[in-house]
């Protein structure tokens, strides 16, 4: 497995010079260019149907908008109330959208280079770990800046964050974060999103009941 580093392209490129040596220079740059390509147009995964980054950004969350509103609704009735003085800081609700690489985009960065993109689609096949920030991730980025009062036309908690993690063909680790996300076998279908609560939060919600 590769590890490709989407805030160090150089570091992306060492990798693809290490593995495939028989690469020219120019060559091995076009497919670490490529290959983090792959990783920060990540096309995103929601019940079974892909969405890609940006032109499905309206698509995605309108698809969203019913779940982040049963999350909204099981906050609203599990949260206990406090007083201004005992008030603090809750922990967030994390609702994830799985991601898969986008093979596609990494094609365009080839162009006419067939040979190249043989080679860019073995390495995805052999499995590829991408490292990121949350800003290197288009659907992370775009979801992150989300206005969901406006998406969904009503009050939605702050406490509802979206997390947008490799599912499908790849590893994905969050700098700052340093847990690895599980990969899906490639024999299964497109990863259904679920809804997390952290560990740490200590707060559970009934995923049955909100069905």
């Amino acid at each position: 497995m590769i590890t490709i580093q989407l805030t160090k392209l150089e570091s992306a490129l060492d990798q693809i010079k290490k593995t495939q040596p028989k690469l020219l220079a120019a060559d091995a740059a076009l497919i670490a260019t490529a290959l983090s390509v792959t990783g920060r147009h990540a096309i995103a995964i929601y019940e079974g149907e892909q969405f890609t980054w940006p032109e499905d950004y309206e698509k995605l969350t309108h698809s969203m908008v019913s779940q982040v509103e049963m999350v909204n609704e099981a906050i609203e009735s599990t949260a206990p109330k406090r007083t201004a003085k005992n008030a603090v800081e809750e922990e967030p609700v994390i609702v994830t959208v799985g991601l898969t690489p986008n093979l596609s985009a990494g094609e365009q960065v080839l162009v006419k280079r067939d040979d190249l993109k043989v080679v860019l689609s073995d390495i995805l096949q052999e499995g590829v770990e991408f490292v990121y920030s949350s800003t290197d991730i288009g659907w992370q980025w775009a979801l992150d800046r989300a206005n969901w009062n406006t998406i969904s036309g009503g009050e939605i908690s702050r406490r509802i964050k979206i997390k947008a993690s490799f599912t499908e063909g790849a590893v994905g680790i969050e700098m700052g974060l340093g847990t690895p996300k599980k990969r899906a076998s490639r024999a299964k279908g497109p990863a259904e999103p679920s809804i997390d609560i952290e560990p740490e939060v200590g707060i559970e919600v009934d995923v049955d009941a909100l069905a």
